[in-house]
């Protein structure tokens, strides 16, 4: 088994040295400009053109993380990015499932247990108990369906949470309300105390989060936003925390990242941002979920995680 491999920033010799530990027989080397030598497989992450470009004889791309918007992109750009015949893979959970549990829980108890507003009362010297929420009424609706939002739901359910999700197609996940389609959406998002986003990124949810979507919330709502940045249109949230329409906000992923230092979401007192931390490619995880991927592609299986190159997830 002949490997590719490309990320920008991570230490490539450490993920090559542990693919061929974890892969015997496996020959796993960094691309490097010129090199058109043949291969299986490409681990790649925002990959130049030449590396792929003309590759007729992979068995398939894989992104290194649960994201394939850089790749995507550029596929809309120039066709011929990626052979047309060869399958585009993503790392649908390598370890990052649990990384999203942490963050989705650690959140939605930290506005439960209105941690937010003592901290507020505690910055004006006053001590004063304030009303509880109650766990029935403090319903979470998430945005998405996919393997992330999955856990991400299990994981809310033992606190006694009310669970939603929506999505295109009805899902049946124990203790989960599903709704799907458009016409559904309005009534998904009318007793969604909380609004979690873990949509994929495509046209159809590009600056979904908008401010006709934000009305349609019970006033005094909470947005979390695990997604992409692009489904947030950030004009619109800012202007419903003014209005009250939305409590606070926590964005991990921001239209423009780094966030710029003028953006005036840094500045908001109800706002929390973190910088796109919720769930990193882990080197163990993920090489352990290569190994089984791509192990499974060379049997002739189809394994989930691959990406309709035309739907964008």
């Amino acid at each position: 088994m002949q490997i590719l491999f490309y990320h920008p920033d991570f230490d490539s010799s450490l993920w090559v040295r542990s693919l061929e530990q974890a892969i015997p027989g496996a020959t796993v080397r960094i691309w490097k400009p010129g090199d058109n030598a043949t291969a299986d497989f490409a681990l790649v992450w925002h990959p130049p053109r030449e590396m792929l470009a003309g590759r007729d004889n992979l068995k398939a791309v894989i992104a290194l993380g649960a994201g394939v918007d850089s790749v995507l992109n550029q596929l809309k750009q120039d066709p011929d990015f990626i052979p047309a015949h060869v399958p585009l893979y993503r790392l649908e959970d390598a370890g990052m499932g649990k990384q999203m549990q942490e963050f989705a829980v650690s959140q939605v108890l930290r506005w439960f247990r209105r941690f937010d507003d003592y901290q507020d009362l505690q910055r004006e010297g006053r001590w004063e108990p304030l009303e509880e929420y109650q766990t029935s009424e403090f319903t979470v609706g998430i945005l998405g369906a996919g393997v992330l939002s999955k856990c991400v739901a299990e994981s809310l359910l033992p606190w006694s949470f009310p669970v939603r999700t929506w999505s295109r197609q009805v899902k049946d996940w124990p203790g989960v309300h599903s709704f799907a389609g458009k016409a559904s959406l309005s009534d998904f998002l009318s007793e969604t105390r909380v609004l979690i986003n873990l949509l994929p990124h495509t046209p159809q949810t590009e600056g979904m989060i908008d401010q006709q979507l934000l009305a349609c919330l019970p006033q005094g709502a909470f947005l979390l936003n695990l997604g992409r940045g692009a489904h947030v249109v950030e004009d619109d949230l800012l202007a419903a925390m003014e209005s009250g329409q939305i409590t606070r906000a926590t964005l991990d992923v921001v239209r423009e990242e780094p966030l710029p230092a003028s953006n005036p979401l840094w500045r908001h007192p109800h706002v929390t941002i973190t910088p796109h931390i919720a769930a990193s490619t882990r080197l163990e995880d993920a090489v352990i979920y290569l190994a089984k991927l791509m192990n499974a592609l060379e049997q002739g299986e189809i394994p989930p995680g691959q990406v309709d190159k035309v739907r964008g997830y």
